[in-house]
């Protein structure tokens, strides 16, 4: 389970270190294998450990490629999907694309979400949570019907 919103830096050659307490987890389930991808809806990526990755991609693969909206879903998230292995220093490797679609520089956020990872430049992190906390706030929340029961 990842959870928890963590700076963490990219080097020059494209790498970000994952955490040491989520290391181990994916190591014994994913032998250190994850698939990193393209949000279709934020400029962020989704960095999955394998065994949740082909969950993701079975249903992605259920979908027609004769709808045209079904078919660009497809086709980024598919598209996009890279697999990384943790090195020996517990970093994965991001490629230039995903990179340039996150635009990703030197600080990131490493966003858990239970089931895998949200990769946010720090700036667009800072701009999303700030919209997110104001929505959260404001009528759009209230009138959820599947939020409404929600208390923390």
């Amino acid at each position: 389970m990842f959870r928890g919103a963590q700076t963490v830096n990219l080097d020059g050659k494209g790498r970000i270190a994952i955490p040491t307490r989520y290391r181990p987890e994916i190591m014994a389930e994913n032998q250190g294998r994850m698939v990193c991808t393209a949000d279709i809806n934020q400029p962020c990526l989704l960095l999955y450990p394998l065994n949740e990755w082909e969950k993701v991609e079975q249903m992605l693969c259920g979908l027609s490629s004769f709808d045209p909206l079904q078919r660009r879903i497809q086709r980024v998230m598919l598209g996009y999907a890279t697999e990384c292995e943790l090195d020996a220093s517990g970093r994965i490797l991001l490629s230039n694309p995903l990179r340039q679609h996150a635009k990703l520089e030197k600080n990131i956020m490493l966003v858990g979400q239970l089931n895998k990872f949200e990769i946010w430049s720090e700036a667009e992190w800072q701009a999303q949570i700030e919209e997110d906390i104001a929505i959260g706030s404001g009528e759009e929340f209230a009138k959820s019907e599947a939020l409404k029961d929600l208390s923390f």
